[in-house]
């Protein structure tokens, strides 16, 4: 029997997080699984928040996590880690990207960017693996492979074989990029 995953992804505009859910959810049926995927993007060209849901297991009715029911809350952003974060369920984990990307109204000077928000969401006793993302994406050829660099930390917590991960890749990322991808897995998976 398949084990039960409820996955949220959360960023903004030009981070990948729809990328790496379509990873994702290759993976996930490459090895058995059902799977329902919901996307939100509304305003994610101009940098607006992204939130993917996903969710597989034996049999999944609906693609949409309930606040308290995720079992991994990946945040390519940490605004945006801080923000979905009731929807982590205890015990759950949260993989964050500890880069900052902000909003119009913080742009605008309407409102100020929250400080600290790993160390606010760490003295909530929230088990939190943190990562930098973008470095280690541009330490492998590119920085916009930090999505595919979270995708590798996140394999490392579903019972999915690395090969099925990365025939997801070539599956999925244009071959002109599947270099860069796969070694930004790699840095990923090891973390």
């Amino acid at each position: 029997m398949l084990k039960s995953v409820d996955v949220l992804m959360v960023g903004v505009g030009g981070q990948g997080t729809i990328l790496a859910s379509k990873v994702l959810a290759a993976a996930a049926r490459a090895a058995g699984y059902d799977i329902k995927v919901s996307e939100i993007h509304g305003m994610a060209q101009r940098g607006g928040s992204v939130v993917t849901q996903v969710r597989l297991g034996e049999k999944v009715y609906s693609p949409l996590i309930s606040e308290g029911e995720a079992d991994v809350i990946l945040a390519f952003e940490e605004l945006e880690a801080l923000r979905w974060l009731a929807y982590l369920k205890p015990g759950g984990t949260l993989i964050i990207n500890n880069q900052q990307i902000y909003p119009v109204p913080v742009l605008a000077g309407a409102a100020e960017y929250p400080q600290n928000i790993i160390d606010q969401i760490r003295a909530r006793g929230v088990k939190v693996q943190v990562l930098q993302a973008l470095d280690q994406a541009i330490a492998c050829g590119n920085g916009k492979a930090a999505n595919v660099v979270l995708l590798g930390a996140l394999a490392q917590k579903l019972p999915i074989e690395e090969k099925i991960w990365r025939d997801a890749l070539a599956a999925t990322v244009p071959s002109r990029f599947l270099e860069v991808n796969n070694a930004a897995f790699g840095a990923g998976f090891k973390s």
